[in-house]
């Protein structure tokens, strides 16, 4: 099955072709995985949905390939069909953690599809299937009366955790589950949606007022025991995927935005208890986040020295490929 022409997307690659040149000089290697050079060189399930995501944004149909035989082969090894979230090549074996990361099946699955329907590949369609049956059964689950997505297949749920179900609001990739839905059919994914749009509203925490990265639901939402209080790194994505999926109201993203650099303080890491920013997050990669949001919110447009791509580390460097394919299909006027 392709997906229907009002999910399918454009064919006209989004992503330079000399920025994915960059991107995989500095990051893919010459066996198809994402290498996070941010975290000890690394591979996850999510650098490799990632890249594959990009590799198709930028019409490689080799690189894709590359990238998705990798993953099949050492990261797809469980028995519920989900992947193995990490991969160290100074370890033997090179699987260091078997659990799942949901997050990194979605973008696998989203990825697989997009490319699948765009390139006429069944195969591609067939799998992304496979992986999106796995993540309806193992990680989309209903609780207090909302569905809610597990950030794993062990480990964050009513029955593991005293404080569980936890969360991790970064892994609500939005613009994925309607896909999903068009995959494997079920009313789940659109209530994982909408739920999800209306928790992310919620999540305000201390006097930055920002999601903390772990988030119990077991009553009110809170921060998670055992994990810092902060909004983190991987936070910003959330504003990201919102835009680039198109949901939420501009008032939502407005707040986002002035809570992501209140009072004219650098975008930063910040510690949800006291409010303090911690570590900057000056990368352009970080930074076109807060540009993309000023675009959508009153046409601003986006600064030059943000368009221009010379990446360094993984993950901002993806974050800034995201951020241009968007504002390049939906708001060229911005650029």
């Amino acid at each position: 099955m392709l997906l229907p022409a009002s999910l399918a997307h454009a064919v006209e690659p989004s992503i330079h072709e000399d920025e994915w040149a960059q991107y995989r000089s500095r990051f893919l290697d010459r066996g198809g995985r994402i290498i996070d050079n941010g975290n000890r060189g690394i591979s996850h399930s999510e650098g490799q949905g990632y890249g594959m995501l990009l590799a198709f944004l930028a019409d490689n149909r080799a690189d894709f390939e590359l990238i998705w035989r990798f993953t099949r082969n050492e990261l797809l090894l469980r028995d519920d069909g989900l992947a193995a979230w990490k991969w160290d090549p100074a370890a033997q074996p090179h699987v260091t953690d078997v659990n799942s990361a949901t997050d990194g099946d979605l973008l696998i699955a989203y990825a697989l599809a997009l490319a699948g329907s765009g390139w006429d590949n069944r195969d591609y369609v067939a799998a992304a299937t496979r992986i999106a049956k796995s993540i309806l059964r193992e990680t989309v689950v209903r609780h207090a009366g909302k569905t809610i997505l597990l950030p794993g297949a062990s480990g964050f749920s009513s029955q593991d955790r005293d404080d569980g179900p936890v969360i991790n609001p970064s892994y609500w990739i939005f613009e994925a589950f309607p896909v999903m839905n068009a995959l494997v059919p079920s009313e789940a994914w659109g209530r994982l949606s909408t739920d999800g749009l209306q928790l992310m509203t919620q999540l305000q925490f201390g006097p930055a007022q920002l999601p903390a990265e772990w988030v119990s639901l077991r009553s009110a939402p809170r921060p998670a025991a055992g994990f810092e209080r902060i909004f983190g790194y991987n936070s910003v994505r959330i504003p990201l995927y919102m835009a680039r999926a198109r949901v939420g109201d501009t008032a939502a993203l407005a707040r986002l935005r002035a809570a992501l650099a209140a009072e004219g303080r650098p975008m930063a890491t910040v510690d949800l208890s006291t409010g303090r920013p911690l570590q900057p997050l000056t990368d352009r990669g970080y930074m076109i986040i807060l540009s993309l949001l000023d675009c959508i919110t009153d046409g601003t447009r986006v600064p030059e020295t943000m368009q221009d791509f010379q990446p360094d580390l993984y993950f901002p460097a993806t974050l800034q490929l995201l951020a241009l394919s968007f504002l390049r299909e939906e708001h060229a006027a911005c650029l």
